[in-house]
């Protein structure tokens, strides 16, 4: 099933969730935070084991690729990328942390500081439902072979400014543009 879909069905049914609870009920509102909790646990305890799971199959196959260049960053340039999988697939799974993190911080800003209490219902399933979905997840903790859209560097979808501009955000893995980043200015740049 597509994940836009899946995603969309699963607000319209926590949406009627939150409707048929009394979020005013002190007893009930423990309940829902404690959901919430939960689920952001199971959701880090992914990210964990998966982590866990990429140290332990120590990967070293190195990886190229061409980022392309950020206008945003002073980049002007695109940047050759020379990194292990290992390397690679523990940036995404600190990527995917670092959403997670984001993600805890603004729903506590939401709920305790503005009293929202209607998103912590919607966002404590779906977060466990896009941990689950990421590429890495797929490779480490489902088994599926890294080829096709598994296969690394993962495309990514270009971003809101990226859209707007019209700039090409793909990550180019063939070898002209790998020998030609690395002979411009920001050439061989290996990942730490």
């Amino acid at each position: 099933m597509n994940p836009a879909i899946s995603n969309l069905a699963l607000m319209m049914v926590m949406m009627q969730v939150s409707r048929r609870l009394d979020l005013e009920n002190p007893d009930i509102l423990l309940y829902v935070r404690l959901a919430y909790l939960a689920c952001q646990l199971i959701a880090f305890g992914v990210c964990f084991y998966v982590k866990f799971a990429i140290n332990k199959k120590n990967d070293l196959t190195t990886l190229k690729y061409v980022e392309p260049a950020n206008p945003m960053a002073g980049q002007t340039e695109p940047k050759a990328v020379v990194t292990t999988v290992k390397e690679y697939d523990l940036k995404q799974v600190d990527q995917q942390i670092k959403g997670l993190c984001t993600s805890l911080a603004m729903m506590g800003f939401m709920h305790l500081y503005m009293k929202y209490t209607n998103p912590l219902v919607m966002q404590s399933v779906s977060s466990v439902k896009s941990a689950l979905e990421t590429n890495i997840v797929k490779i480490h903790l489902w088994g599926s072979p890294a080829s096709g859209d598994l296969k690394r560097p993962f495309k990514q979808a270009p971003g809101l400014l990226q859209a707007l501009q019209g700039a090409g955000g793909d990550i180019k893995t063939d070898k002209a543009s790998i020998d030609a980043a690395e002979t411009s200015g920001a050439g061989g740049i290996k990942e730490e």
